[in-house]
């Protein structure tokens, strides 16, 4: 459920690790070379509660009944790279059917077991919607992919909120230090070398999509695309 709600989102890349033997495996068998992507990040998470109640009401010609069903996802993302788990966030979801009878007539609510699975959609949709509200909050960054005939092609496109006339600032990227006070790698500030504007986009997906840019300040000479990082500007 939880990539399902991922995926259909249009914000992210998913990429399947669960399953991935049978994927191993029918590469194998059909003589497949794999491409497999690396992640930026691993979902790690459980169903932390769950758990069904009835309560209802007894009046002297009628009674009701309401069963209720309550889950709880708790979720956290891990930097494959450091194991640091840098976010962490919860979702709750309840639903819930009733019935009714007058007289001894009415409707009579036998146990429904599609209210757990509507719980537990409604606590994964609540917390991948403070997920993606989290991660909008940093800076958007891209990379330098090419570049022919005056123009420049960086990575990312129309599904990732590009669009032409966008002005994106061109940094070099800083030197790594280890800190000492935390043993983790810090990246040093680069600077600022140029900026270039987004002419057009291509692709057809949020995984081929790129934009063509043109140089609009500053200077590319004597760098590498490897040097380089494409950033947001403040105000985008």
């Amino acid at each position: 459920m939880l990539a399902k709600a991922l995926t259909e989102s249009g914000s992210y890349v998913v990429l399947e690790r669960s399953d991935l033997s049978k994927l191993k495996d029918e590469a194998q068998l059909t003589g497949a070379k794999q491409q497999l992507v690396g992640v930026d990040a691993l979902i790690m998470g459980s169903l932390s509660e769950f758990g069904r109640k009835a309560v209802g009401q007894s009046g002297f010609v009628s009674n009701s009944k309401k069963q209720v069903a309550f889950a709880k996802i708790d979720l956290r993302l891990v930097d494959v790279t450091t194991g640091q788990s840098f976010f962490a966030a919860s979702g709750a979801g309840e639903s819930s059917t009733e019935s009714s009878t007058t007289f001894g007539f009415g409707s009579q609510a036998a146990y429904d077991g599609t209210l757990n699975d509507s719980s537990i959609r409604q606590a994964i949709s609540e917390v991948v919607n403070r997920l993606t509200t989290e991660l909008q909050r940093r800076p958007w960054q891209t990379s330098l992919i090419g570049n022919e005939q005056g123009s420049y092609f960086i990575a990312g496109g129309k599904s990732q909120g590009l669009a032409p006339g966008m002005v994106f600032s061109v940094q070099t990227i800083g030197k790594k230090v280890k800190s000492p006070q935390t043993g983790f790698d810090i990246t040093l500030p680069g600077k600022e070398v140029a900026q270039l504007r987004v002419d057009s986009l291509f692709g057809d997906t949020e995984v081929s999509e790129g934009a063509s840019t043109s140089l609009v300040g500053g200077s590319l000479q004597g760098y590498s695309f490897d040097q380089l990082t494409v950033r947001e500007k403040a105000g985008q």
